[in-house]
Parts: C-alpha cells; sequence; structure tokens
C-alpha cells in the first residue's frame, strides 16, 4: 500500500505520464519530455514479396537488339581474294548486314555470372559485287560478264531467321550494368533472297530486281562472338558454312563484324 502511493506521489510531483498503445511501443511523458520504449522483434515477415523489377531483369540475356555491319567474303583459307573467280570479291562499302534479334531467354548456371542464352531473330544481309557481273539464271549460280551495260549496283540479298546458343559470362549481378562477353554459335534458315542491279543507259537508270535461290545454301551456321559494357558492344560472326552450294561454285565465308545495341 505504501509502495503504490509513493509511485503515485513520483508520478504527480514530476508530471509523469504512461500509456502504451501499441504493444511493441512504450511511452513515457515526462514534462515536455517525451520517452519511448520499443520492443524488438526478431519475428520476420513469412511471406515473400513479389520480385521487382530490377530483380528480374538481372537474367536477361545479352541478344535481343540491334547490330550492323559491314561483310567481307572470305575464301577457304580466309582471304578475300578470289583469283580464279572474280565474281565474289565484293565491296565491303556496299556489303553489310542487319541483325534484329527480338526474343532472348537465359539459362542461369551460376547467378547471372554464368548462362547460356538462345532466342531468335531476323538476319539480312546484302552482298554489294565490284564487277561487271549478272546473274544469268535465278534458280542457279550461272555468273556472266556484261560487256554491253554499265552496272552501277550489283547486289544480292538474303533473309535468315536466326537462332543463337552462346555462352554468356556477366561481371556484375545485374545484366544493365558491368561487361559482358557470349560466345558460341547462331544457326539461320534462309527465308527469302533476291538480287538488285542498276544500270546506266543514256543518263537514266534501269532497275532490276529479281527473286530467286541463287545456288544460296537454305542454313547458315556462324561462328560468333559479342563483347560490351552495358548495353552497347560489338560482335563478329563469321560463316562456318559455305555460303554457297559448293557443287555449284567456290567455298564463300561472310565475315561480319559491327555494333550491337541491347534492348
Amino acid at each position: 500500500m505504501k509502495t503504490g502511493l509513493f509511485i503515485t506521489f513520483i508520478f504527480f510531483v514530476f508530471g509523469f505520464s504512461f500509456s502504451q498503445e501499441d504493444p511493441d511501443t512504450t511511452r513515457i511523458q515526462l514534462k515536455e519530455k517525451l520517452i519511448l520504449i520499443i520492443k524488438n522483434s526478431s519475428e520476420k515477415d513469412t511471406i515473400d514479396a513479389a520480385p521487382e523489377e530490377k530483380e528480374l531483369k538481372h537474367f536477361e540475356a545479352h541478344w535481343a537488339g540491334l547490330e550492323f555491319g559491314p561483310t567481307v567474303l572470305l575464301n577457304s583459307g580466309m582471304k578475300s581474294s578470289f583469283p580464279n573467280d572474280k565474281q565474289w570479291e565484293n565491296d565491303p562499302g556496299k556489303s553489310f548486314s542487319w541483325n534484329f534479334n527480338f526474343a532472348e531467354y537465359k539459362f542461369k548456371i551460376y547467378k547471372n555470372y554464368i548462362g547460356i542464352t538462345t532466342g531468335l531473330g531476323i538476319n539480312w544481309t546484302q552482298i554489294g559485287l565490284k564487277n561487271n557481273l549478272l546473274y544469268a539464271n535465278s534458280d542457279s549460280l550461272w555468273v556472266i560478264k556484261d560487256t554491253v551495260n554499265d552496272y552501277r549496283k550489283n547486289k544480292l540479298r538474303a533473309i535468315y531467321l536466326t537462332a543463337p546458343l552462346m555462352v554468356e559470362f556477366c561481371s556484375n549481378g545485374k545484366s544493365d550494368k558491368g561487361f559482358y562477353l557470349a560466345a558460341g554459335v547462331i544457326g539461320g534458315v534462309r527465308i527469302g533472297s533476291s538480287t538488285k542491279q542498276v544500270i546506266e543507259q543514256d543518263k537514266s537508270k534501269d532497275k532490276t530486281k529479281t527473286r530467286g535461290v541463287y545456288g544460296l545454301n537454305a542454313f547458315r551456321l556462324d561462328a560468333a562472338v559479342k563483347f560490351g559494357y552495358k548495353d552497347i558492344g560489338v560482335f563478329a560472326n563469321y560463316n562456318l558454312l559455305p555460303l554457297f552450294d559448293t557443287d555449284k561454285t567456290v567455298g564463300v565465308y561472310p565475315l561480319t563484324f559491327g555494333l550491337t545495341l541491347n534492348i
């Protein structure tokens, strides 16, 4: 009884008030001062939060995006000269490839640092030929020299549906940060091809576009490497399979290199 009266007296003299609205928080009012006593809880939320958008990006591959660069035709000895087949000496300034890679998936091996990349893309290749040569038949590979007309443009075009299989290494746990290196192969199937020729005639231009096979292989397989920082990089692709049917002409192996922008 005496103890209770003593505590009541202390509260009255010092303007002391006590409240506990939250079970984990005790409030003690001492005149103009407020003392908070918060209970430390070691309990953890057992419900996992949904992954943030940034976390989902951690496992994106470096495939989807745009690529562009010049193309050089090489012989089986990896040289750009064709002593006995002058028709395949191309003009790199008029020969190039566009890659639009629209789908990707990365199989994780070790977090985001190592993985296997695959996906889908479209390759559009144009070969600009140097010499004044004409394809005589769109369904074969007959090539003759035109001694009458002057060709301002003589181009061979092909479109492929492509799919990669590449091992990818990243220096950062987030795909949109740090350096990356990917190496492997890219397979492709030809879905269209044509030629385009522009002939100068008496200050006029005669344009001809013809669709055909032109002895092109139906499939392609490229050795590929990609290197970059964040979303910008460089790439190089070398055809392991000849561009044309070797029963119809000499082996021709395109080499393409250029810039890439990941999206």
